[in-house]
C-alpha cells in the first residue's frame, strides 16, 4: 500500500473514532454527571500521552525555543475555551441526540472564517454567503425531524461557537511554543478545569460506576491519545483537499455509529439537513479555512506538516496539534 493511500485510511479511522463519540457520551452521560465524564477523560489521555512527551523532550529541546509569553498562560486560555467546548456538547448530549448534535457542531467550521473576516474586517467571500444559509437550511431541516427545539439544541450551538473560538485563538499561540509540550499544557489546563467544576458541581459522583470505566477508557485512549498518532501519521502523506473531504465526514460518522451503539435513526428530512450542513463545511474551506476535528487539542506536529505545503505543493491542514473536535 501506498503511504498516500494508507493516510487517507489512517484519517478515515480518525473521522470514524471522532464520530462514535458522540454516542458513548451521550449514553456514558446517563451515568456521570458532565464535569466528571470530562475531568476522567482528560485525566486518563493525560496519562497515555505523557510518556510520549517523555520520549520526544530531547528532541524538541534539541530545537530553537522561539521567545514567547509563558508556555503555561497560554495553555490555560486554550484549556477555558476547550473545556468550554467539551462541556457544552457533553451537556448538549444529555437531551439531543447524538447525530443531531454532531451536525449542529459541524458548524464550528462555517463559524472560523465568519469570526475572522469579522475581527479583520473584511468582507464575506462568496463563498461563505453560500455556506451560511445552507447550514441554518440544513440545521433547520435536521431540528424540524428531530421535533421541536429542546435546550440540548442551544447547548450544541454554544458548543460549534465556543470551538470556532477555540480554534480562531490558537491560530494566534500555536507558533508561540514546542508543539507538544504546549499540547500537553492545554490537556492539563482542562484536567485541572474540569476537576475544579466536578469538585463544585458534583462532589459526590466523582468515582465512576463500574460500568463506565469502559467508555472512559475509550474516550480517553482511543479518541484522544490514538487519535492524535493516527493523525500524526495519515497527515505528512495527505492534502488539505482530500483531508477537508475526510473530515466533513465527522457528523455522517457520528449518524452511523448513533445508529449502531443506540438506536438513533435519521430520516429523509434529517438525512436532507445532514447533506446540507456537510455542503457548508466544504463550502467554508473555499474562504481559507481548515477543517475542525472533534478532538483539536491532541494533533501533534510532524516534521512534514511543520512546513507550508506538501510534495506538490498543496497547502496542508494545521497538524499542529491543533485542534475535533
Amino acid at each position: 500500500m501506498s503511504s498516500h493511500a494508507r493516510g487517507l485510511l489512517l484519517l478515515v479511522l480518525v473521522t470514524a473514532i471522532w464520530g462514535s463519540t458522540f454516542a458513548v457520551v451521550k449514553e456514558l452521560g446517563t451515568q456521570l454527571p458532565p464535569p466528571v465524564l470530562i475531568a476522567w477523560r482528560f485525566l486518563i489521555a493525560g496519562v497515555v500521552l505523557w510518556p510520549m512527551l517523555a520520549l520526544t523532550r530531547s528532541k524538541e529541546k534539541s530545537r530553537p525555543a522561539p521567545r514567547s509569553r509563558p508556555l503555561w498562560r497560554d495553555g490555560l486560555i486554550l484549556g477555558a475555551w476547550l473545556i468550554a467546548g467539551y462541556g457544552t456538547q457533553t451537556v448538549a448530549l444529555q437531551t439531543t441526540g447524538a447525530n443531531r448534535a454532531a451536525f449542529f457542531t459541524a458548524l464550528s467550521v462555517v463559524l472560523v472564517p465568519v469570526w475572522l473576516t469579522f475581527a479583520q474586517r473584511r468582507p464575506l467571500p462568496l463563498a461563505l454567503w453560500l455556506a451560511l444559509p445552507l447550514a441554518v437550511a440544513g440545521l433547520a431541516l435536521l431540528s424540524w425531524e428531530g421535533g421541536r427545539l429542546v435546550v440540548g439544541d442551544a447547548w450544541a450551538l454554544a458548543c460549534a461557537v465556543t470551538y470556532a473560538g477555540f480554534i480562531v485563538t490558537l491560530e494566534r499561540m500555536a507558533a508561540r511554543h514546542e508543539a507538544l509540550r504546549f499540547t500537553f499544557a492545554q490537556l492539563v489546563a482542562v484536567t485541572l478545569l474540569a476537576w475544579a467544576w466536578a469538585v463544585w458541581a458534583a462532589p459526590a459522583q466523582l468515582w465512576p460506576p463500574a460500568a463506565a470505566w469502559g467508555p472512559l477508557l475509550y474516550l480517553g485512549i482511543a479518541a484522544t491519545a490514538l487519535t492524535t498518532l493516527l493523525q500524526t501519521v495519515g497527515q505528512r502523506a495527505v492534502s488539505a483537499a482530500e483531508a477537508s473531504l475526510i473530515y466533513a465526514l465527522e457528523p455522517v460518522m457520528a449518524t452511523f455509529f448513533s445508529f449502531l451503539l443506540i438506536g438513533e435513526r435519521v430520516g429523509l428530512g434529517g438525512a436532507l439537513g445532514g447533506l446540507l450542513v456537510i455542503a457548508a463545511t466544504l463550502f467554508s474551506q473555499r474562504a481559507g479555512t481548515e477543517p475542525h476535528p472533534e478532538t483539536p487539542t491532541f494533533q501533534l506536529e510532524s516534521e512534514e506538516a511543520s512546513s507550508p505545503s506538501n510534495a506538490a505543493g498543496e497547502p496542508r491542514v494545521s497538524v499542529f496539534e491543533n485542534q475535533r473536535r
